[in-house]
């Protein structure tokens, strides 16, 4: 009989009225549980409870029953004031991390169309808050009531906390830098960031762009004077796309060509509407454009998340999100690095030319006029073409090289970020532990205050070696002992066969003249050594061209950590305790914290982009070539100055502590020791690190904890491939090793 009664109890459960999130918030506050206690006995994250409370979310069966259960109960022990107004049942909204403050309304006017009207979230996104927590599943926003045609905004001093608009107090686009569309109930909505949801009365493509750039006010203020205004994004849900006359995904071909073939009937409308499309076509990223008049551009960019454009390496589970919350998450990358331009690879490089725009208006002349002249700082308007030894093979500048040459170090530029390991030492083996430590935003940190090339190269024939002049250089450095090394002021002795090389990714002794980047030959120097370039491609016209860019990421990277509780003052304890599952206090920004790390990688990696197919022979030029943004020089100082950081640390660290690496890998370092934790080797006295060594912190060039096996863990991983020197760095996070991970 029991049995019965159990599943009549589940069965009311699950039909039952639940209260509106804020009296959930009250009931449970009022017994004084809170979120983790409440998340625990429901067998739920913490932040599924969260979403609930705060209207993101609606829970679903099985959990809603045991919800709706204790709900019930706390209601009987702690009832609304009898003098309180009855609580009403509220409609589910998009909200976004605020205080509670009057809605914000707005009505846009779309001429022979219906009126549009704007709703908005219950919540004032202008009011400073903690960043709420995402919601576990990716549950639909239930459509807001329609708005008056009175426009009211909340009062309360600005502020930009994570979710609003980042349109600022530009008129023009007031409504904040893109919009997720979708449908819902057969209507067209627009959620754009700060929880704002607009009607689109569009009713194609074509439409849909006249609609973005003459009613919807999208769009984000030019990041430098004689920059350009960044463009609407508009991003299509699937329901769109079938609204729209467009495949909800695409098909093998169509996506190996990354776009629609010409005879689509979309493409055929936007013709017929003298809309035209960029040469990458209608693809995961299109940009639908009318040539400029004047000043004016006429220009929208289009993301389909269905057909790919958010890569899940770097977009985690963005592309599965409900509207309203990817709003959020491409709102907050859009606020704090940039409205987003394509890939993440793409959005980093065109960063750089939004903060450095190439050219800029110049003095008015006699008649009073004003031309466009070069943008000092800047990388120009035309392309140049790198050194021999800096292009990469098939390059255009080496066309009359024999066919099947192979170029070695002597001929052939080569910075690239470590991959080395060594077999432990005896006494490393009667450790217990080996401790990943990972270096924050090393790539950006390599960047900062970095001097490179800003115009072409210049051949020089043995050249008087000077640090401040960007370019590579062919010297031999074989001669540098590392076991006998200058450290600050002093000479310090060294087990130098247990350190990789400074000079080489491999972490091997170089053999004789080589190609480097100024950075490495700057440290050559540093360690005490003299060196004669046999000859160098040096730029004379350079600058701190990266600095910008990297200020604007370092600062989203540290203000979205802030926001997910991991603050740059935190003690060495408290910080790797912060660090302990940060991404699930709120997993939407933990999306954008992946997405502003593949920003500065990819970006990077965009300097020496290579040939995509397209037909391409080696000799031939490929279309990357066509861009000022095509150097790799500035890429390889970039990678050359990042590793040459990482060695430094490693030597200061070995100096003061005698201990050594076990395994490099990019910008994690392996360490054999006794206790988990990177305080059981850091060497911190009074809560202070090692002047010039590892630092825990989160900012950009500090170093996180990034994993720990045994050491009993390491020798068998060895051991069952039959590698002493298997790079351990690879698998230091979570111990995972496959077949298919061994490619060394």
């Amino acid at each position: 009989m029991s049995e019965l009664f159990d599943a009549v109890d589940a069965l009311l459960a699950s039909r039952a009225v639940l209260p509106p999130p804020a009296e959930r918030k009250r009931l449970r506050t009022a017994h004084g549980l809170t979120i983790d206690e409440v998340a625990t006995a429901l067998k739920v994250r913490r932040a599924t409870v969260s979403g609930w409370e705060n209207g993101k979310t609606e829970p679903r069966p099985p959990e809603r029953d045991a919800y709706a259960r204790l709900l019930d109960k706390l209601a009987e022990l702690y009832p609304t004031d009898a003098t309180a107004a009855p609580v009403q049942d509220a409609v589910v909204t998009p909200t976004f991390p605020a205080a509670p403050a009057p809605a914000e309304t707005r009505t846009l006017s779309t001429g022979a169309a219906s009126e549009a009207a704007a709703r908005t979230a219950t919540e004032n996104l202008q009011t400073p808050a903690p960043v709420a927590a995402a919601p576990a599943a990716a549950t639909r926003p239930a459509r807001t009531t329609r708005a008056s045609s009175t426009s009211r905004r909340p009062g309360g001093r600005k502020a930009t906390p994570a979710g609003t608009p980042a349109g600022g107090t530009d008129p023009r686009f007031e409504n904040g830098p893109l919009a997720v569309v979708d449908v819902e109930d057969g209507r067209v909505l627009a959620y754009c960031t700060g929880g704002l949801v607009l009607d689109v009365p569009a009713k194609s493509i074509p439409a849909l762009v006249d609609w973005t750039l003459r009613e919807a006010k999208l769009g984000q203020p030019k990041l430098a004077g004689p920059g350009k205004d960044a463009d609407p994004l508009i991003v299509l849900t699937g329901a769109a796309l079938e609204r729209y006359g467009l495949p909800v995904t695409l098909t093998e071909e169509e996506r190996l060509a990354g776009r629609l073939p010409e005879g689509h009937k979309v493409i055929k409308q936007l013709a017929r509407a003298e809309w035209k499309l960029t040469k990458r076509g209608f693809g995961p990223w299109a940009r639908i454009y009318r040539p400029a008049t004047g000043s004016e551009r006429a220009c929208v960019q289009l993301c389909i998340p269905s057909w790919n454009a958010l890569d899940i390496r770097h977009w985690g589970e963005a592309g599965q999100l409900p509207p309203a919350e990817l709003a959020r998450v491409l709102g907050v990358y859009a606020s704090r690095v940039m409205t987003p331009r394509g890939s993440t690879a793409v959005t980093g490089l065109e960063l750089m030319t939004a903060l450095h725009p190439p050219t800029r208006a110049s003095e008015p002349d006699a008649d009073g006029k004003r031309h466009s002249e070069h943008n000092p700082g800047s990388l120009g308007k035309e392309p140049v073409d790198p050194a021999p030894c800096e292009a990469p093979d098939g390059h255009p500048v080496l066309k009359n090289m024999p066919r099947f040459h192979v170029r070695g170090p002597a001929e052939k530029l080569f910075e690239e970020a470590y991959d080395w390991a060594r077999p432990m030492t005896d006494a490393e083996c009667t450790l217990r532990h080996l401790v990943g430590i990972d270096v924050n935003m090393a790539f950006a940190a390599g960047a900062n205050g970095l001097n490179v090339g800003l115009g072409e190269a210049t051949h020089v024939k043995a050249p008087a070696f000077d640090a401040k002049l960007p370019g590579s250089w062919l010297v031999d450095l074989s001669h540098v002992d590392l076991s006998h090394v200058k450290v600050g002021k002093g000479w310090v002795e060294l087990d130098g066969s247990l350190l990789p090389s400074p000079f080489t990714p491999k972490g091997e002794c170089p053999e004789g003249p080589a190609w480097y980047a100024t950075p490495t030959v700057a440290y050559a120097v540093e360690l005490g050594y003299e060196v004669r370039p046999l000859e160098a491609w040096v730029r004379y016209d350079s600058g701190r061209y990266l600095d910008g860019w990297y200020q604007r990421l370092r600062d989203a990277y540290l203000a979205t950590m802030a926001d997910l509780g991991v603050d740059a003052d935190l003690t060495p304890a408290d910080f790797l305790a912060a660090m302990d599952g940060y991404k699930d206090h709120d997993p939407d920004l933990a999306i954008v914290v992946s997405a502003i790390k593949a920003t500065v990688k990819g970006g990077l990696g965009k300097l020496r982009e290579r040939p995509r197919g397209e037909g391409w022979k080696p000799g031939q030029p490929w279309r990357a070539l066509s861009r000022p943004t095509w150097r790799p020089d500035i890429r390889a100082a970039v990678i050359s100055r990042t590793r040459i950081n990482l060695h430094r640390k490693i030597v200061k660290h070995a100096a003061f502590t005698g201990q050594y690496p076990v395994a490099i890998l990019s910008d994690c370092v392996v360490y054999a020791s006794s206790g988990p934790s990177p305080l059981d080797f850091l060497p911190y006295r009074d809560g202070k690190p090692l002047p010039g060594g590892f630092k825990l912190g989160i900012n950009p060039g500090l170093v996180k904890h990034e994993g720990t096996q045994s050491v009993l863990w390491g020798e068998e991983v060895r051991e069952r491939f039959n590698a002493p020197d298997l790079n351990l760095a690879r698998y230091i996070k979570d111990g995972t090793v496959t077949d298919i991970d061994n490619g060394e």
